[in-house]
């Protein structure tokens, strides 16, 4: 049969390419879906393919180029082999599947039944929620509990949203109006922007004084880490939720000795480190964490909607790409939509 796939080429170079596969199931595990829907992740997406993720030039790493991009799929599913107990032909589910309109998939790995009352867009969308949630995951979250966060991108946006959820009071960071003015929009009330002289004035003067209980750098800049360890209080938690790609020089000894005299906990918060499915005396999951996620937006707790600013078809990835790359305050989101 016949499929459509993204497939990033080189740098900032991306096609939709048509490629033919036998549609019969090759193993027990297996899953053939076909895609009805795709959300680009901005961060690691583009990462990759701007070439600021060293490894897409080092043959044989799982980004290397030619990388066919995608880690937010939902879709119906086709067909599943012998072993296969999660899911059954005709369900629609939400997985970690790239861009394609059919993909092969594991039962290994994330398989999620999407509910009828949830866009199936939104749900696409919702990947970017379980990435976020891995900050509420690794935090002690006291009562009350004050959080900065820093950067209100998809990411920051909404793990800004889920701390309120949890009942803490949230001030969001960011330079770009825009970006503050959409999580206000979200639900959440208290946004700062400025240079870090400026930030750093404003959230002692919001806090009278006090900081943040918990940090958060959603944006995977080291300099944006060295900003949020200012804005923690002594005894506070500092989550690296973005994965940091961007050298920088400094002085590695100011932000162990603020660590070490103000007793801060550096948190790393990379989803992939939450097993994919509950272990024994281990309800935390990629699973259960996805069935919040649509808990919450199902009771409309959680606003992911607001944050799709586009639906793209499939042959438009590169305007995609180039949108959310060069113009995201336009380009806040972006599902691709692969139904005929």
């Amino acid at each position: 049969m016949k499929f459509r796939e993204v497939v990033v080429t080189g740098q900032n170079e991306v096609e939709l390419q048509v490629g033919e596969f036998d549609d019969s199931i090759q193993s027990p595990n297996e899953i053939l879906i076909d895609t009805e829907y795709t959300f680009i992740s901005s961060g690691t997406e583009l990462a990759n393919y701007t070439g600021r993720e060293p490894k897409v030039f080092h043959k044989g790493t799982w980004c290397a180029y030619p990388w066919r991009s995608g880690y937010a799929n939902v879709g119906v599913v086709r067909d599943v082999g012998s072993n296969v107990t999660r899911t059954a032909p005709g369900d629609r589910v939400f997985t970690y599947g790239r861009h394609a309109s059919t993909i092969r998939y594991s039962q290994d790995r994330l398989i999620a039944p999407v509910r009828d009352s949830i866009d199936p867009g939104v749900v696409a969308a919702s990947r970017m929620a379980g990435v976020a949630m891995t900050s509420i995951i690794v935090s002690e979250i006291g009562t009350n509990a004050r959080v900065i966060v820093f950067g209100l991108g998809l990411v920051g946006n909404l793990a800004s949203q889920m701390f309120r959820i949890h009942g803490c009071r949230v001030i969001g960071v960011d330079p770009v109006k825009e970006r503050r003015e959409l999580a206000e929009r979200c639900g959440i009330s208290q946004t700062v922007g400025g240079d870090a002289e400026e930030v750093q004035a404003q959230l002692q003067d919001l806090t009278n004084g006090e900081l943040g209980h918990i940090t958060i750098d959603a944006v995977g800049h080291s300099s944006v880490v060295m900003q949020a360890l200012r804005a923690t209080a002594s005894h506070g938690q500092l989550v690296i939720l973005g994965s940091p790609r961007v050298s920088v020089h400094g002085d590695l000894t100011e932000l162990l000795s603020d660590t070490h005299l103000r007793w801060i906990t550096i948190r790393g918060a990379l989803e992939w480190c939450v097993p994919m499915y509950p272990d024994t005396g281990n309800r935390i999951s990629q699973f259960s964490k996805q069935q919040t996620i649509f808990d919450w937006i199902a009771r409309g707790e959680l606003d992911v909607e607001s944050l799709i600013s586009h639906r793209l078809k499939p042959e438009q990835i590169k305007q995609a790409y180039d949108g959310l790359l060069n113009d995201p305050d336009v380009y806040t989101g972006v599902v691709l939509d692969w139904n005929e």
